[in-house]
């Protein structure tokens, strides 16, 4: 008899110290891993067709790279004018991922605006033809301007030259000597100012200031 009531004791001890033991436990949860309990996720996954009929210009699209580098500045500037749109032309007429007009194109040896439009390679030379050009157009403003602060923008190199892109070096110098006063938009109302500020701090030094770049096909 005492045997057998040890062993219920023994049996009911057991069982106390489990169910103590699953008690302890809780759930966790990382915040921004979890939903609760009446959230819903919702999403959906191309079919077939869907992927086959998918606009090919989208897929040309280039995420721009981190940094300060040339490549950063290229791919950023890119983003910036196109999406990185490959054969993107404007309403304007500007061509290709960093938006290039025609009198551009041929100043830099680019004369085949069909093959330009589908030739990442030429797109990407005429652009460092095109700030090679801008660097030296604006050689002298960059030494006398760089480092100043005009309408609240730190003056930088990689800045006027892609405030040049965007509205011609004549207009940067404009902008400069009238203290920012004299201003320039596009056709969409983007300022040099923005593109000074946006596209501020990038490393050029190592594209050459050349009067006479082109495109070596």
């Amino acid at each position: 008899m005492v045997r057998k009531s040890s062993y219920f004791l023994g049996l009911i001890v057991l069982v106390v110290i489990v169910s103590s033991g699953f008690g302890s436990f809780q759930i966790e949860r990382v915040p921004g891993f979890h939903i609760d309990e009446n959230e819903e996720i919702n999403y959906s996954v191309p079919n077939e067709d869907e992927l086959n009929n998918i606009d090919e210009k989208v897929s040309s699209v280039e995420i721009p790279y981190v940094g300060k580098t040339f490549v950063g500045f290229r791919q950023a500037l890119a983003f910036k004018e196109s999406r990185g749109i490959l054969n993107m032309v404007n309403p304007y007429g500007y061509m290709g991922k960093y938006q290039f007009g025609r009198s551009t194109l041929r100043a830099v040896g680019v004369y085949d605006f069909k093959e330009f439009l589908k030739n990442a390679t030429w797109q990407d030379k005429a652009f460092k033809a095109l700030i090679a050009r801008n660097k030296w157009e604006l050689r002298k403003e960059i030494a006398k301007y760089k480092g100043r602060v005009i309408n609240g923008i730190k003056i930088t190199e990689s800045g006027l030259v892609a405030a040049a892109h965007l509205g011609g070096a004549g207009s940067v110098k404009k902008y400069l000597r009238s203290n920012g006063r004299n201003g320039f938009k596009d056709g969409f109302g983007t300022s040099l100012k923005s593109y000074m500020k946006k596209f501020g701090g990038y490393d050029l030094s190592h594209i050459d200031a050349d009067r006479n770049a082109t495109v070596k096909l």
